[in-house]
């Protein structure tokens, strides 16, 4: 990578990127390229590889979940079948819809249609309980709509419309291939358009969504029920769990549960039914005819800018490694992760952390009592690295029948995990579950576990390298572990403890003063002009103030080092964003990501740090400076 073009006190980002995006090409199957794209190409190169091996006999593997993977990789693979099978594999579900003329019908057979992937009203989920985060809640949300937020649906949002129009025109399409008449596909896909409308103005926004702490709103479920009528949720509770059924449940979404009048009551049944119908149908394209499943995929191609759908082997490998996630992910952890780059990044990661604790003694606006508190949560963190140790039982019940057309092998195994996921509401959270498995490229903070997670596949270069040096890795891996550590005390993680549960463990003049300080970062991002939009500081607030701890905290420890090189930490840290994206993604990340554009995090943070300034003289003459009194550094 040249930095001939740009100077780095102009652009740090176009410094040290500029000649390969000016060079890169972004695949066909994909809508991006660069940074945690590309190793995840790289990733998946590699397990193609494998599952290439494996299915022809050359390569084996001693863990015995692997073999289902396989045999679900071979079955993707098998189109001559899909193709003369057709939708008929579909049309089993497509006639138990269409047979339910009322919503006494409807009731009856809800939690059966749960089990085969059917979406109900209202979306259900057995997750840690925000308050008491050693035991599990069932959480209510509201329905998924088709665009990517809330806010595309605005009168004069021109795009919205335009991907409605794509996704009626598929919709349209696929039902062509069903036995409805053409008045009656005609029909389907108006009213799914017309519940997806109503839905769409009860729903939480992704700006909402952001506020992740906000979703503890506990309800008595029999008034949940009194919300939900005529959809009879308690049937659905004692369907699942008899006489245990919770008297509880937490509203993730308050408003949708509340207002399910707009959008679902005796005269609307109808649409809720040919909606719920043109959904299942469309997610079952996927494993069906080559035709279908590339039908199935126009809506997700217009919405990203994606030329083409993946190889037939890419989309086998793809649906083996998410439906056997952990055991595929595992795989790759034994396979590829040695135990000596383990061993040295969790060294890493009890250096960060001790690192921020001292950080956390010599903050400025935090009492005594309050940073006491934030070092013991500090301590608490428990450090997921690379790979599961175990593998949970649950994947060794993933059997199936390998005569069953690749459909019914699907729902089969998605009901076998929804059945695993609604029986942990009685028993203990496990906190030795893994949110990300071992192959992903990727990292993430749990609050309600307050784990951190750093699968396999992410301790790459530009992230990490044995072959690197401790200011590159510094850069790269070190403030990608002191980000997720920094989520512990964003606006959202914050406001939970060292135990998981949501409880205010501040002094009030303290998180008053930490309200202010993230008004700064709001105000630092807040209408940025990008590709013809602007960013939100609000949507994206959390992630800033993550990636300004991550900095902040590493470049602490550059100063213990013997001999640290600033520029190659900077230059790394660039190097680990770069990303060349389609138009369309990057409109899409635009107004619905909670970060914020790979260029302004490479770019904008390095602004509010001192080092940066001394490490390539950066003065007030260049763009990559701000005045010390606009610089913010949190934690």
């Amino acid at each position: 990578m040249s930095e001939a073009t740009v100077r780095i006190q102009d652009d740090l980002y176009e410094a040290v990127n500029g000649e390969w995006l000016r060079s890169a090409v972004i695949p066909d199957d994909k809508p991006i390229t660069g940074g945690f794209s590309s190793l995840d190409e790289g990733v998946e190169k590699q397990m193609m590889a494998d599952f290439r091996a494996f299915a022809d006999g050359t390569k084996t593997t001693d863990i015995p979940q692997m073999k289902y993977a396989v045999a679900l990789y071979k079955k993707v693979l098998d189109v001559k079948r899909r193709n003369e099978e057709g939708i008929a594999p579909a049309l089993p579900l497509l006639e138990k819809l269409r047979a339910i003329k009322s919503v006494e019908d409807f009731n009856a057979q809800a939690s059966k249609l749960l089990e085969l992937g059917v979406e109900l009203p209202l979306q259900m989920e057995v997750t840690a309980d925000m308050q008491s985060a050693e035991k599990n809640s069932f959480i209510l949300t509201g329905p998924g709509i088709i665009l990517p937020d809330t806010t595309y649906y605005a009168d004069d949002n021109t795009v919205g419309k335009q991907l409605l129009a794509v996704w009626a025109d598929m919709a349209a399409r696929v039902l062509a291939f069903t036995p409805l008449s053409e008045e009656e596909q005609k029909q389907y896909v108006e009213d799914a358009l017309a519940f997806d409308a109503l839905a769409a103005k009860k729903v939480k926004s992704r700006l909402e969504w952001s506020e992740y702490y906000k979703c503890h709103n506990p309800m008595p479920t029999d008034e949940v029920a009194g919300y939900a009528a005529p959809f009879d949720i308690k049937k659905v509770l004692s369907d699942m769990y008899g006489e245990n059924a919770p008297d509880t449940l937490i509203l993730y979404d308050p408003k949708a549960v509340k207002e399910m009048n707009g959008y679902f009551s005796e005269d609307m049944f109808k649409q809720y039914i040919h909606w719920a119908t043109v959904r299942a149908l469309l997610g079952a394209t996927a494993y069906l005819s080559e035709e279908l499943a590339a039908l199935g995929k126009t809506y997700s191609r217009v919405l990203q800018g994606i030329g083409a759908d993946p190889a037939l082997d890419k989309q086998a490998y793809k649906t083996a490694s998410h439906m056997y996630s952990e055991p595929v992910g595992v795989y790759y952890g034994r396979t590829y992760f040695g135990e000596e780059a383990k061993k040295d990044v969790v060294e890493m990661v009890k250096k960060i952390i001790e690192t921020y604790k001292l950080r956390m003694t010599k903050n400025d606006f935090l009492a005594p009592e309050t940073k006491e508190q934030a070092i013991k949560k500090l301590s608490a963190i428990e450090i997921k690295m690379g790979y599961p140790d175990e593998i949970k039982p649950i994947w060794s019940l993933m059997t199936f029948d390998e005569n069953d057309s690749l459909l019914s092998i699907v729902m089969h195994l998605s009901a076998v995990r929804m059945k695993d996921m609604f029986g942990k509401l009685f028993k203990p959270v496990d906190r030795t579950e893994w949110l990300m498995p071992g192959h992903m490229v990727n990292a993430c903070y749990n609050p309600s576990g307050n784990d951190i997670t750093f699968p396999a596949a992410i301790l790459q270069k530009p992230f990490y390298s044995l072959s690197q040096s401790i200011s590159e890795n510094l850069g790269g891996i070190g403030a990608v572990i002191g980000h997720e550590i920094s989520h512990a005390f964003d606006n959202n993680g914050a406001n939970f403890d060292e135990h998981g549960n949501l409880r205010n463990w501040w002094k009030e003049e303290d998180f008053n003063a930490f309200k202010e300080l993230t008004k700064g970062m709001i105000e630092q991002f807040e209408g940025i002009e990008f590709h013809g939009g602007k960013v939100s500081g609000e949507l994206t607030v959390s992630e800033n103030i993550a990636d300004n701890g991550g900095m902040g905290v590493t470049l602490e420890i550059m100063h213990t080092l013997p001999d640290p090189d600033y520029q190659a930490y900077f230059k790394n840290w660039a190097r680990v964003w770069c990303l060349k994206a389609k138009e369309e993604y990057i409109q899409l990340l635009l107004a619905s990501d909670v970060h914020s554009p790979n260029v302004l995090r490479a770019n904008m943070m390095p602004r509010n740090f001192s080092e940066w300034y001394e490490a390539f003289g950066v003065t007030e003459n260049d763009k990559m400076y701000i005045a010390p009194d606009k610089r913010i550094s949190i934690w």
